[in-house]
């Protein structure tokens, strides 16, 4: 009788124990399910009460919210939430675009149009017959005039060689030939052929000899001084023909990739608002500067009527015609130091971020390099709002959780 009581006890006991422990796991999950949500205030979000009521600032009906509904990347915003923050989401695909992109730059000389007149032969600066930067020289007129001894040899040689011709046997046949190579030692020297026959008329070699400009253009940089020795092949003054003018800017090295040789560009001008010239992209330098992460490229500006000076600034509009991407307002992306991301509506109130790669922009719009799901609808107004929300609630930045 004993054992059977006992056993009937500790069944009773059992059964006690499973009871309230049934109720107490129900009860925390009465409990659990309680916690899980607030209250708040779609003005005041600093307000968070455990109980629907009224905002104790602004008297409006607290909202309720749930807690730890989202990941670590994630918010969940209420109707009104969104509203007020003007929030709107959209799908977005591939579409074709003409971009155009607008670079500043400034005016300079074509330096395959630029021609140094230099000596050639050394010598003394007698005569400087240009001696102002910005003189303008036509083909064949007096540039210099050059005392020099090498020049006054070679002459006389030709002078003697001439007189020689007219002698009897082989004096007079050697005199042809030594005429002849005295005549290539002065074309050597620069003298011009009129030059050279114009000796024949002298009893005496003179050692000036004046130089003629072989090329048109404005004086760019004087080099030498009367009075001072050039060596041979040394500098003396500097020409440009301004009827061609390059224009260089320097491109970021995000866009780099839309710019090509031949490609064609409006030009318009900060000195001329009406005038505006077609030009297309003669070269792009295939080194970045490292230090500003630019591009510099260099277009050919026709200058006819020498209106345009180097020095003037003016802007390259550049297009690029079909060009295909994903594009989203430029507001819709937030830019952080260290990443770029935009909010995607993940269910209906919960967003998240993704982290991007940005490209072009245009008219208002920006290229989305990265790989985006399509069947998610990106922010396109009032990320800010989600972004400043996810901050009050986190304390964090929105990419800690993807950085980590």
């Amino acid at each position: 009788m004993k054992t059977i009581k006992t056993i009937s006890l500790l069944a009773i006991l059992f059964t006690v124990i499973a009871c309230n422990t049934k109720n107490k796991e129900d009860h925390n999950k009465h409990n659990k399910g309680k916690e899980t949500t607030y209250y708040t205030c779609s003005m005041d979000p600093q307000v968070k009460e455990d109980k629907p009521g009224k905002c104790p600032i602004c008297h409006m009906h607290l909202t309720p919210m749930k807690k730890n509904v989202s990941g670590a990347n994630e918010i969940s915003l209420s109707k009104q939430q969104i509203k007020l923050g003007n929030i709107s989401t959209q799908s977005i695909a591939e579409s074709q675009n003409s971009i155009e992109q607008n670079y500043t730059g400034v005016l300079t000389i074509n330096q395959e149009k630029a021609n140094t007149l230099s000596a050639r032969a050394m010598g003394r600066i007698e005569k400087l017959y240009f001696k102002t930067v910005g003189e303008y020289v036509k083909k064949n007129d007096p540039i210099y005039t050059l005392y020099s001894e090498d020049i006054a040899i070679a002459k006389q040689d030709y002078l003697m060689a001439y007189k020689q011709l007219s002698m009897p046997g082989d004096f007079g046949k050697n005199a042809q030939n030594m005429l002849k190579a005295s005549k290539q030692k002065l074309l050597f020297f620069g003298l011009t052929n009129a030059q050279i026959e114009n000796i024949k008329t002298k009893s005496d070699a003179s050692p000036n000899t004046t130089f003629y400009s072989t090329s048109r253009g404005y004086v760019s940089e004087i080099v030498a001084t009367e009075g001072s020795y050039a060596m041979e092949g040394s500098a003396i003054i500097k020409l440009a023909d301004l009827n061609s003018l390059w224009l260089e800017t320097q491109v970021n090295v995000n866009y780099a990739k839309n710019v090509h040789l031949g490609q064609k560009a409006k030009i318009i001008f900060t000195d001329f608002p009406n005038k505006t010239v077609d030009a297309k992209v003669s070269f792009i330098n295939p080194e970045i500067n490292p230090d500003t992460r630019l591009l510099l490229i260099r277009l050919e500006i026709p200058n006819p009527n020498f209106q345009l000076k180097p020095g003037m600034q003016a802007i390259a509009k550049i297009t690029q015609s079909n060009a295909k991407g994903l594009f989203i307002p430029i507001d819709a992306v937030i830019w952080e130091q260290n990443a770029t991301y935009i909010w995607i509506e993940k269910s209906p109130g919960v967003f998240e971020n993704v982290m991007v790669k940005t490209g072009a922009e245009i008219n208002g719009m920006i290229e989305i390099k990265s790989e985006i799901d399509p069947s998610k609808k990106v922010v396109i107004t009032g990320a800010y709002a989600i972004n400043s929300e996810y901050k009050f609630r986190k304390g964090s930045d929105p990419m800690e959780g993807m950085k980590m």
